[in-house]
């Protein structure tokens, strides 16, 4: 059952922090069974109903599953072992394709933007009791998503586009709820939902978003929450389409409760339109983050909502962090007016890559996915062994592994590092992975 480890500890929570170490350290690993109640509270010496509660503090948190009579197990993907793990060594000399990191070459210099912020901190210096989001910021913001068409609301900011994500969730949902999430989707999201206690309920995606089926199928079974991502969706590179969105919203309307979350992360890069799923039902928020466009180190996200959505994340938000650095928000402030990142010439750059990339695969009969954004999907049957494959040959991509719950198996490629001189190459080793004698053929 648990091989050598001996789970220690007295009360609840010592109990389940020894579990979740050990966990985390690998000692138990996924699938592993833990002891009936009974049994490890007698090793123990406590009562049963301390062991009881041991487990459900690991269960809301992430760590394990029960199954009633089937007995308590580690969870295939715990929240203590991020999906980030599920990585390769990636030899020198070898093509990373693997890291979903954007173009360092299409990312405008923050020299003068920081200058600039520090400039007006000398004049104006964000001190306690200041107001959180600053005005220049807030304004732009909303005009920005006022030419997008996304419904009034006021302006928050998060340090990131997930913390923005965990905040809203945080404000509506509780442990045990359950979260209809894309699959193939956002590692990182795959991975919070069940630290947060939150129960992921997964969403098949196409090129032009969520299915409207699978929507339904999880609206009816009781989900809280939906989240989507409208434009360059990771790892796949769908786009919500004007006619999907119109089908989502048609489904929306009949469950005005459903928290939606949406995630345009790619905002300020990306050359599709805006079709949101906001203001759908009651509560909703959407996200703009600028790490894509601006730089990965820029912890700065936008988001706005309902009323109470937005002041819910703002109230708790000033009760932890209190609010996100001035001086970043100074930085985008300069950065935004500067117009320091061409959308159209930055989404064209990456257009041409991808689409390059997966008119050479489908030449090669690999159908490849990716309509929007930095990133190629192609689907295998056997992930290990393509990644590995493309490994001997020179190039590391990411197994699908991190972004699937149960989709069918997939790797990503990440366009940024590619010149046109690649294409070809590339395409040939995925092809050779792909055809080889004795590799199984994608349908």
């Amino acid at each position: 059952m648990l091989g050598e480890y001996s789970i220690t500890g007295r009360g609840a929570s010592a109990i389940a922090a020894d579990i979740e170490r050990a966990v985390g350290a690998g000692a138990l690993g996924p699938g592993a069974l833990l002891p009936p109640l009974r049994e490890l509270a007698r090793e123990l010496a406590v009562n049963p109903n301390t062991v009881a509660a041991a487990y459900r503090l690991l269960r809301d948190r992430g760590v394990i599953e029960t199954a009633g009579r089937r007995g308590s197990r580690v969870r295939e993907r715990p929240a203590v072992a991020p999906r980030a793990a599920i990585r390769i060594e990636v030899p020198a000399g070898t093509r990373d394709l693997s890291t979903g990191n954007p173009d360092l070459a299409l990312l405008p210099p923050l020299a003068d933007a920081l200058a600039a912020a520090a400039a007006h901190h000398a004049i104006a210096p964000g001190l306690y009791g200041s107001t959180a989001v600053d005005p220049d910021l807030a304004d732009l913001a909303r005009a920005a998503l006022d030419a997008d068409g996304v419904p009034a609301g006021p302006i928050g900011l998060a340090s990131g586009s997930l913390d923005a994500i965990e905040r809203v969730l945080t404000a509506h949902l509780r442990p045990g709820d359950a979260v209809a999430v894309e699959d193939p989707g956002w590692g990182s999201v795959l991975d919070l939902v069940p630290a947060m206690g939150l129960r992921a309920v997964p969403v098949a995606v196409d090129d032009e978003g969520p299915r409207t089926a699978d929507v339904e199928r999880a609206l009816s079974a009781g989900v809280r929450a939906l989240l989507v991502t409208d434009r360059g969706q990771n790892p796949t590179g769908a786009a919500l389409s004007a006619p999907r969105a119109a089908e989502l919203r048609a489904l929306l309307a009949a469950h005005p409760h459903v928290l939606v979350v949406d995630d345009d992360h790619l905002h300020g890069m990306v050359d599709l339109p805006l079709h949101c799923l906001s203001g759908a039902t009651d509560h909703w928020a959407l996200i703009r983050s600028t790490a894509k466009a601006y730089g990965p180190d820029l912890r700065l996200a936008v988001f706005t909502g309902d009323e109470v959505t937005v002041a819910r994340v703002r109230g708790r938000h000033r009760l932890g962090a209190g609010w996100v650095s001035h001086l970043l928000q100074r930085a985008v402030v300069h950065l935004w007016e500067q117009h320091a990142v061409d959308p159209v010439r930055t989404a064209r750059s990456y257009a041409v890559r991808r689409d390059a990339l997966i008119g050479a695969l489908g030449a090669r009969g690999i159908a490849a996915h990716g309509r929007c954004g930095l990133n190629v999907w192609a689907p295998v049957a056997d992930e290990t062994g393509a990644v590995a494959g493309l490994l001997q040959r020179g190039w590391a991509v990411a197994p699908g592994a991190r972004f699937r719950l149960d989709s069918s198996p997939g790797i990503r490629i990440t366009v940024s590092p590619l010149g046109p001189a690649d294409i070809e190459p590339l395409a040939d080793a995925v092809a050779e992975v792909l055809h080889s004698p004795g590799a199984s053929r994608f349908g």
